[in-house]
């Protein structure tokens, strides 16, 4: 059953859900995409009853905005509680603190930062919302001349952000510090199926420009990153599992912690058919540590379908569907004509963010033609409204290993060539 919201709805997904048929909550969103008479938009209480009799409670939503529905309305399907442990980054920490003993974390109330002993944090450190979305209020601080820099543009940015999403989507009234993990960082789409078993269904490097750098800019994903990371993946979903499964059981009719996402009460203990977007960093000793945990939904935006251009995988109809990748015969598929390692491809997602320092009401247009034409191969541009989200564009491209050069180019630009700007009398 598919809950769809803003910011964002993929063409991919909503032909998904034409081709299957799927029932859709009837909201602001699914009214505006103008679906087929195929496609049945139910009332809340069509959707909820419908939901009862079913076996199983599957649920998509493309954003997290949904949550706030999700909260009001689905308290019985005891999946709140599942929601509510992993959308905390707090409450996650202590789920897997047994897999990382050696992991520093701690959470501070927003008001009592100005307060903080920044000499007693372990450095270098992450603070972020405990509660987040797309790298909002996310700074890396590895010294006090850096923090004292970091918290006045922390407060700026959380006021900015006020009001543009719920707080079961982002909240500052609460952030974790925790250690921060030097290495590659990696973005998994995947879910539990309905025995528990975890399916991954993409792996992404989140590129950065630099160190200090937090950005959503580029994602990448290639054989090499599938066949690097696929099994220790699987068996850190795993592990999270059977941590939630023994945290179910002692939870068995106690008193649950409330996060605006509490409901009636847990049903079987673990995940099952849950899908997720799970992001990790990879330590000096090839340790995967997850940096946060997304539940309901996979990649944001239309992230999740660069598994489409790279390797043929609808990730909303395969979670839909309990279907599970064979990656040896996709990879093998998918690079047999490719003889050697320079003619190997990489598939990226690049996000044409508005640069900070102007305007939105400056913006006369942006040179979408001449932004494209930078790459090699671009597969599919993506043009979102700009005055509404500080976003021009998503492009997905396909990028030869020996070109990969381009992508470095682009982490280093702040595209204001590619940005008109009004003259003013």
């Amino acid at each position: 059953m598919i809950i769809l919201d803003e910011p964002y709805v993929s063409r991919i997904l909503k032909d998904t859900i034409t081709e299957m048929k799927l029932p859709v909550l009837k909201n602001a969103t699914s009214e505006c995409l103008g679906f087929s008479k195929d496609v049945k938009l139910l009332e809340d209480a069509e959707f909820i009853e419908l939901l009862k009799n079913q076996k199983t409670c599957k649920i998509y939503s493309n954003s997290e905005i949904s949550l706030v529905w999700i909260a009001n309305n689905l308290g019985f399907t005891g999946i709140l509680e599942k929601i509510g442990l992993f959308k905390d980054k707090f409450r996650f920490r202590q789920l897997i603190e047994h897999i990382y003993p050696d992991f520093s974390y701690l959470e501070v109330e927003f008001e009592n930062l100005d307060k903080l002993d920044i000499e007693t944090i372990r450095k270098p450190f992450i603070i972020k919302p405990t509660i987040g979305f797309f790298s909002s209020g996310v700074y890396k601080v590895s010294n006090r001349e850096e923090w004292e820099n970091v918290l006045p543009a922390l407060k700026q940015e959380m006021e900015a952000s006020r009001g543009l999403f719920p707080t079961q989507v982002l909240s500052s009234g609460k952030f974790v510090l925790e250690d921060y993990i030097e290495g590659p960082e990696l973005a998994v789409d995947a879910y539990y199926n309905g025995e528990g078993k975890p399916v991954v269904l993409n792996i992404l490097e989140h590129l950065f420009q630099a160190k200090h750098d937090v950005e959503d800019k580029v994602y990448v994903t290639s054989k090499k990153t599938i066949e690097t990371y696929l099994e220790v993946t699987l068996e850190l979903l795993r592990q999270i599992n059977e941590a939630t499964k023994l945290r179910d059981s002692e939870l068995q009719g106690a008193e649950l912690p409330d996060a605006g996402l509490k409901g009636s009460g847990l049903q079987e203990p673990g995940m099952r058919d849950f899908p997720l977007h799970i992001e990790f960093r990879v330590d000096k000793n090839n340790r995967l540590v997850p940096i946060e945990m997304n539940p309901i939904r996979f990649a944001g935006w239309c992230t999740a379908d660069i598994a489409y251009y790279a390797y043929g995988i609808n990730v909303h109809r395969y979670f839909l569907e309990g279907l599970e990748p064979d990656w040896r015969e996709i990879l093998k598929d998918k690079y047999e004509a490719q003889e050697n390692e320079k003619d190997n491809r990489t598939y990226c997602l690049l996000i044409a963010k508005k640069p900070d320092d102007i305007e939105v009401e400056d913006i006369e247009a942006f040179d979408y033609e001449g932004f494209v034409s930078r790459f090699e191969k671009p597969l599919e541009l993506r043009k979102l409204d700009y005055r509404q989200y500080p976003v021009f564009a998503f492009l997905f491209t396909e990028t030869r290993n020996c070109n990969l050069g381009e992508i470095d180019r682009y982490l280093k630009t702040d595209l204001k060539e590619y940005v008109r700007v009004k003259i003013r009398n």
